[in-house]
């Protein structure tokens, strides 16, 4: 009923779930598209739904939970199957921009406004870290693949990586021209970051080497106000997808940084192109097939579902 703030498909690719600022969360099943449950409707059991939007959502790698971040200051973990809420996590003391589960499904990260990253236990929802991380907004986390590593981004221009087990700071990503920093992931093999900024670009960090250098540069979409959640799609090219304020959805090359395919957005009344009327905030793409979704903002309220004809 409101904006498509997060997509995230389940570890077997059989889900799509989809957050949004109306305080629920969708489960969709990739073979038909239908609607399998929503989470925080009526019957979320005795720890209730939210009671603000929802900004992101995450799966365990087993998919049977789910944790979703909050304007209500809170996460929440939930059983994929039953629906219910089965914990909330509190501590956070400001709008709660971003979660993540660990690869063991033992930990989940979060990044909030509060300026903060926290480390919780999933088996009994303790803090165990309580990491002031950044200056300004923290706008994401997500781990590397094996989890040793956390990567967080802020509105403080900053990128920076953390000893998962540690809380330890290990290095510091910061652009010349410091734009506020609105999303980070590690690539799928974790040898590289993608990051988006609110200045109309997206990096790529060999983060590896000293202190870490941006070895690409993708353009083409619009960005200074919203922070929006890049992807690599890594079963042709590869290539990197992200949408933008226009409601445009954008391919570029990995390596040539060329964008191969843009989707140009359209109006209200549906003139224009294929994309959305809106800005798309998310993007997400399927781990085994040619599948990209997209989502986005109030005036759009869609998820779109793109698929390459050409994936081997």
């Amino acid at each position: 009923q409101r904006s498509v703030a997060s997509l995230k498909f389940s570890g077997d690719g059989k889900y799509l779930a989809s957050a949004s600022a109306d305080r629920t969360v969708r489960i969709w099943a990739t073979d038909d598209w239908s609607l399998v449950r929503t989470l925080g409707e009526e019957g979320a059991g005795p720890l209730k739904a939210h009671e603000q939007g929802i900004s992101d959502v995450a799966w365990s790698q087993d998919g049977r939970l789910l944790c979703t971040a909050s304007d209500d200051k809170t996460l929440r973990l939930w059983d994929a199957e039953s629906g219910k809420c089965v914990k909330v996590l509190e501590g956070h003391t400001h709008y709660v921009m971003s979660c993540a589960f660990n690869h063991r499904g033992t930990v989940v990260a979060s990044g909030s406004f509060d300026e903060t990253v926290r480390l919780w236990e999933v088996k009994t929802g303790v803090c165990l870290r309580d990491i002031p991380a950044h200056s300004d907004p923290v706008t994401s986390v997500a781990f590397s693949r094996d989890s040793s590593l956390l990567v967080s981004s802020s509105y403080d221009g900053l990128c920076r990586i953390w000893d998962a087990e540690t809380g330890q700071c290990k290095k510091t990503l910061v652009d010349d021209a410091n734009p506020p920093c609105s999303h980070a992931q590690f690539t799928p093999n974790s040898a590289y970051i993608l990051m988006a900024s609110l200045d109309g670009r997206l990096r790529l960090w060999k983060y590896r080497e000293g202190t870490g250098r941006i070895v690409k540069v993708y353009k083409g979409h619009a960005n200074d106000k919203f922070c929006l959640i890049a992807s690599v799609y890594p079963h042709r090219g590869p290539l990197v997808v992200c949408g933008s304020e226009d409601g445009a959805v954008v391919f570029w090359d990995v390596q040539s940084q060329q964008a191969v395919q843009k989707v140009a957005g359209r109006g209200e009344a549906g003139e224009g192109g294929d994309g959305h009327c809106d800005v798309v905030l998310a993007t997400a793409v399927h781990p085994t097939r040619g599948l990209v979704a997209t989502g986005a903002m109030e005036g759009d309220r869609t998820i779109r579902i793109w698929e390459d004809t050409k994936a081997s």
